[in-house]
């Protein structure tokens, strides 16, 4: 389980450093057993794989900036000129061939590096981290850059550059913003408590007095209720004690907030929409697994009548296509959520791809 530390001190304050809280961990039973250092430096003392450590973000070079315009470079179809604020006395102009800026574009908040600035080589292979030097592009002067998830050593993605908020900062150095350290922790079965980021925080609370700050979960709800809108059953309870169905009406699929997408993407998830992404988010702070249907291509499933949801085992040579793509053969011994219809989801490890969220969902 990949713990990211920012995101623990919502639930518990930590009064321990990196490693001794790794140790601390480790000694009550939950094993530390890797780290991942985004822009943060390797502590003292803590040993880490190659892997687990990208570039540094140094505070003076690697900055959050606002991009005041976009302009054709005038001697390469491909690369544009980009100037941006990055909070110092005069704006920069930086050459750039990402996709996901066109000309015209302003206010769009992205990471600047400036010269000197370390970052991962999308065209060495292995990767390997290099410094920035000033140079000419297509002859034009460039002493910084706009910078990738890649680059930076987020994620795989260099197709285009981060794209930060709307309200991010501007000329905040990157690892005061969105630095963070991340345990891996190898949760055994008798620790199956911590399956959970506040699982994790209240060991940590316990291990060193402090209090556990769990999030408020009185949201707004309507006073009109689902009843035969849906209906829940459960076949077997001794394979699931307890199934909940929650009907959320015009929702507008889009982009999570960056802060909710950061989260999944330090905790080993892969952002998708905000509709999924909230799902996953609940499943890794509370431990609980969620997913969600398209209210109405289950309304059609069922030939417009409102949903049946049944959770029993799979039939004997059941075919259900999952999220990502593969026709799976079920046999008895695998749990899923079902409408009458058929499978809809494996229960509690992947849903089907045709009762999917998509941009077109309006309830879920």
């Amino acid at each position: 389980m990949k713990v990211p530390l920012r995101w623990l001190t919502d639930y518990v304050d930590l009064c321990l450093d990196v490693r001794e809280l790794a140790e601390r961990l480790t000694l009550a039973g939950l094993e530390v057993s890797g780290y991942r250092f985004f822009g943060v430096p390797v502590p003292e003392g803590v040993f880490v794989r190659p892997e687990e450590q990208g570039p540094v973000w140094l505070p003076d070079k690697v900055l959050t900036a606002e991009v005041l315009s976009v302009e054709k470079h005038p001697n390469a179809d491909k690369l544009k000129l980009v100037t941006v604020n990055f909070g110092a006395a005069a704006p920069k102009t930086v050459v750039t061939g990402a996709p996901n800026l066109n000309v015209g574009d302003r206010g769009v908040k992205v990471v600047l590096g400036l010269a000197g600035t370390l970052y991962f080589d999308g065209h060495a292979q292995p990767k390997q981290i290099k410094e920035l030097k000033p140079g000419k592009l297509r002859g034009i002067e460039s002493d910084a850059m706009v910078m990738s998830e890649f680059e930076l050593g987020i994620s795989d993605e260099h197709e285009g550059i981060m794209i930060l908020e709307k309200d991010a900062p501007i000329g905040q150095p990157l690892v005061d913003f969105i630095g963070d350290v991340v345990l891996e922790i190898d949760v055994l079965p008798n620790m199956a408590r911590c399956l959970s980021l506040i699982g994790v925080a209240r060991e940590v609370a316990a291990i060193t007095g402090q209090t556990l700050r769990k999030p408020r979960t009185d949201g707004k709800r309507s006073v009109e209720s689902i009843e035969g809108q849906v209906r829940v059953s459960i076949q077997d309870p001794s394979l699931s004690a307890r199934y909940r169905a929650l009907l959320v009406r015009d929702v507008q699929p889009g982009p999570a907030p960056g802060w909710m997408r950061r989260r999944l993407v330090y905790a080993g998830m892969r952002p998708i929409s905000n509709v999924v992404d909230v799902t996953n988010y609940v499943m890794l702070e509370w431990g609980q697994p969620l997913h969600a249907f398209d209210y109405d291509l289950l309304v059609q499933r069922a030939g417009g009548r409102p949903p049946h949801i049944i959770v029993r085992p799979a039939r004997d040579g059941e075919r259900l296509t999952t999220l990502d793509g593969q026709s799976r053969v079920l046999t008895p011994e695998m749990l899923v959520i079902a409408d009458e219809a058929g499978p809809i989801a494996l229960a509690g490890i992947m849903g089907g791809l045709e009762t999917e969220v998509t941009e077109r969902t309006r309830n879920v």
